[in-house]
């Protein structure tokens, strides 16, 4: 069974032509794993062994079979014997032996070669060949001559027989390269081919072998049916090799249509995303490959896997798992965030421009936060602590200068921020005016604050000092005081990960703290804050392959 051309043929093209896998093969022909590779190996089935007449099992009949035979060369091929009439004509004579060793004979007789050329040699044709073979094959030509008139030095099927031979041993590297050099001279691409022939992959090999075979004068017909590829393949290996060499056959293609780069399934795919799973009667909230895939399909844009994650991969998707981020009800929120875009836009040298909020209050205990640690080792803080004291910390961040000044309160209202203001006013009072930003917090929009604003700002022509001026946050615009930023920094190098023995020792960690970060920026100036500036890394504008604004944005 296993040595049945047409299953052999059947097998070959299940996988190459139609991609079936290997053990999809092996379900559904029952052969084992390793005789199927076996036959993926070889482009055709050995031939079984040739069994050898045994004279004593035809006896005197042999003369009886050489005689038909030779009467059957006289005849014309529609009214000569078959195989199955000589052996019943022996059987009438008294021939007891079984019709599969008069077969036998007869193919044994007619692969001897009945040349004119003198050649009386057997020529056995099972592979592979041998050097006698290969050297009897640069004698005995591959075509007929060209003169009809003549019959041809040997059939058909013994040449068709050793081309194949041919081809088969160069496939395995039987023929070495100073003996192919002799029967294709002038050929300097020929070692490259033969090694490429023995190493690569089965689509090299086929264009390799193609070209040798061509340059050998292998008739393309035998070629196309040794190696089971078609016509135009054979031509287009020839073709691309005799324009571009080994460069051009061995080049990387790269199909023109490729579903990934068609601008029809890119829109395709983007609009689905675009919308829920449910509109398309699939409960789910998000969209998985093979949902899309199939919706697609159902659309008339048909696009596997592979084709939808290149397409998102290239556009700059990323699955990102959505923060929840503070929002603004305020109905000015507009009008309030450009009026502190303007302020800044053209803020003066002698103006300065505050951003105030509280920190705390927090307790003074034991806090968690990120360490490194040993392996095995998972750090620990207990639930419930006997706290040692708590702290609530007022502090003004000025953006230009990026400055901090700040104080410890014991509660957040009004008379605090009044406090600060005079802080501010004593370290500040150089300058000719400045803003006050902070929260819409009640004690920072309180009566009594605007009264001590409008107050001083009045008696500044006679006491002198800077002129006072609020520029309050939208309502939920938190993300847009600057100060929580260093008040995140602070909490991260000098909060988390602490205990603290006191109150004491906790305030003299957060004042050293901004006493190095003032210094630092003194030293190196620059500006605190980006979003209230409005220098965003990328403004948050929609676009089919940028739904999550910049990669790096966080």
């Amino acid at each position: 069974m296993y040595r049945d051309p047409a299953q052999w043929t059947q097998i070959q093209e299940r996988a190459f032509k139609e991609g079936i896998s290997q053990r999809q093969i092996c379900r559904e022909t029952g052969i084992s794993r390793k005789v199927v590779a076996k036959m993926l190996a070889s482009p055709c089935p050995s031939r079984p062994a040739i069994r050898q007449w045994k004279r004593p099992r035809l006896g005197s009949f042999v003369a009886s079979i050489e005689r038909l035979l030779g009467e059957n060369e006289s005849l014309l091929p529609a009214t000569r014997l078959t195989k199955q009439a000589i052996y019943e004509r022996i059987c009438q004579e008294g021939f007891a032996g079984s019709y599969s060793t008069v077969c036998d004979f007869i193919r044994t007789r007619s692969l001897r070669t009945t040349s004119r050329r003198g050649l009386t040699k057997r020529l056995p044709i099972s592979l592979p060949l041998t050097q006698t073979k290969v050297s009897l094959l640069s004698v005995l030509p591959i075509q007929p001559p060209v003169d009809s008139a003549k019959k041809p030095a040997m059939s058909r099927e013994v040449q068709r027989a050793v081309a194949w031979a041919w081809m088969h041993d160069v496939l395995q590297g039987s023929i070495a390269v100073h003996a192919m050099e002799s029967e294709l001279p002038d050929f300097p691409e020929l070692a490259k081919l033969l090694d490429l022939v023995v190493t690569e992959r089965l689509s090299i090999r086929n264009k390799a072998l193609t070209v040798l075979a061509h340059r050998r004068g292998i008739p393309a017909t035998w070629v196309r049916q040794f190696l089971h590829i078609s016509k135009q393949t054979h031509l287009n290996y020839r073709r691309t090799f005799s324009q571009g060499g080994l460069d051009g056959l061995f080049a990387q293609r790269i199909s023109r249509t490729r579903k990934f780069d068609d601008e029809a399934i890119k829109q395709a795919v983007f609009s689905t995303l675009h919308e829920p799973p449910s509109t398309y009667g699939i409960n789910r909230t998000t969209w998985k490959m093979q949902d899309l895939s199939q919706v697609l399909r159902e659309h008339g844009y048909p696009a596997s896997k592979d084709v939808i994650h290149r397409i998102v991969h290239d556009a700059g998707y990323r699955w990102r798992k959505a923060r929840v981020v503070l929002t603004s009800k305020d109905p000015d929120y507009k009008g309030k965030l450009e009026r502190i875009h303007s302020i800044l836009a053209n803020l003066q040298e002698d103006e300065a421009f505050f951003s105030i909020d509280e920190f705390g209050p927090f307790a003074i205990k034991m806090q968690g936060g990120r360490v490194l640690t040993a392996p095995d080792e998972q750090p620990t803080v207990p639930q419930w602590q006997q706290s040692k004291g708590c702290l609530i910390m007022t502090a003004a961040l000025e953006l230009s200068r990026n400055q901090v000044t700040h104080f410890y309160s014991e509660k957040k209202n009004t008379d605090e921020m009044i406090r600060m203001l005079e802080r501010l006013l004593q370290q500040y009072g150089h300058l000719r005016k400045f803003y006050l930003s902070w929260d819409a917090a009640s004690w920072h929009i309180a009566k009594k604050l605007e009264s001590y604003i409008r107050d001083h700002n009045d008696r500044v022509a006679e006491i002198g000092g800077p002129i006072v001026e609020t520029a309050p946050l939208p309502s939920g615009a938190q993300f847009l005081n600057v100060i929580e930023s260093v008040f995140s920094g602070m909490a991260r190098a000098i909060i988390h990960h602490s205990n603290y023995e006191s109150v004491e020792a906790a305030t003299h960690a957060i004042n050293r703290h901004f006493a190095d970060r003032n210094a630092e920026f003194e030293t190196n100036p620059r500006r605190a804050g980006k979003k209230i500036w409005g220098q965003e890394r990328e403004q948050p504008a929609f676009a089919a392959g940028n739904n999550c604004k910049d990669p790096h944005y966080r």
